[in-house]
């Protein structure tokens, strides 16, 4: 896949991710006990929209930026708000120049109490993540290979949080890394809430993850999946996903409500589409 996220920032990929990750921090944020967030892929952590990489890409104009130009139906404004009120602090009043990435949202819901953990590989890309992170107590960011926090900081001291785990997908063997990831850290930490970023050119890999993430016997994991475009083309992004185990309880039903509206309106020529399941669980009582 080649993915350079600055590319890419503010997409409809981000859009969908980012609106999901909020929520969950919402929830977290709901108990007075302290929280730690796992980034194993954490990137820059902050990116101009205007710079030459974005501007190249252009593909946050069909993303963050649609989004928060549309008028959107109460129910689905007030289940955004959290994130898009985390876009609107660290930009310009009626100016969309920066856009978080996951490790910057997440530094944004840390109470005083709570940690970040975020680990970046590629040299220039946690260079600058240290840079915007720099000086704050709570956040430790990590130039390490991602994949390896999936067995080194779980469980944390926290005992309660999240871990993001968003891979480059640069070769195919990061779709069987991220089941085979989930099946190491659960082992340690099966309370643990991981939600598993992915994309979708075509079926055939989404299918095959769930595939290997129903062996794993885990008793709870929700499938969400947004589409823009139809699979015809196994060339392009045409879709992405994410997997969420032991998801707060109150996210299916508010997926149900985001997921439809985030299709219609980030859908291109009208061919957006969403899914939402259980590979094992609540909906699926035949995997339990």
């Amino acid at each position: 896949m080649n993915y350079r996220h600055a590319f890419h920032a503010g997409s409809f990929a981000d859009v969908f991710k980012h609106a999901v990750l909020c929520r969950i921090l919402h929830y977290l944020r709901e108990k007075p006990a302290a929280f730690r967030v796992i980034d194993t892929h954490a990137g820059a952590g902050l990116y101009d929209l205007t710079g030459s990489e974005a501007s190249r890409g252009g593909e946050w104009h069909d993303g963050i930026e649609r989004l928060m130009a549309a008028k959107l139906p109460t129910p689905v404004a007030a289940l955004l708000e959290p994130y898009l009120e985390v876009i609107g602090a660290i930009n310009e009043r009626g100016r969309l120049k920066l856009y978080p990435g996951s490790p910057a949202i997440a530094r944004a819901w840390l109470r005083p109490q709570d940690r970040l953990i975020a680990c970046e590989l590629e040299p220039k890309a946690a260079t600058a993540l240290a840079g915007h992170l720099r000086g704050d107590s709570r956040i430790k960011t990590l130039e390490i290979d991602g994949w390896t926090s999936l067995s080194g900081y779980v469980p944390p001291p926290e005992r309660r949080g999240l871990v993001l785990v968003d891979p480059p997908y640069e070769d195919d063997s990061d779709f069987f890394r991220l089941s085979q990831g989930l099946g190491v850290a659960h082992r340690k930490w099966a309370t643990g809430i991981y939600a598993l970023w992915y994309p979708i050119k075509g079926r055939s890999e989404p299918d095959a993850l769930a595939k290997n993430l129903r062996r794993l016997a885990i008793s709870r994991i929700l499938r969400a999946e947004l589409t823009v475009s139809s699979l015809s083309d196994p060339t392009t992004l045409n879709g992405c996903g994410l997997i969420l185990v032991n998801p707060p309880w109150m996210l299916e039903a508010e997926l149900s409500t985001l997921l439809p509206a985030l299709a219609g309106l980030l859908g291109r020529d009208g061919k957006g589409g969403f899914a939402l399941d259980w590979l094992a669980g609540e909906g699926n009582p035949g995997a339990r």
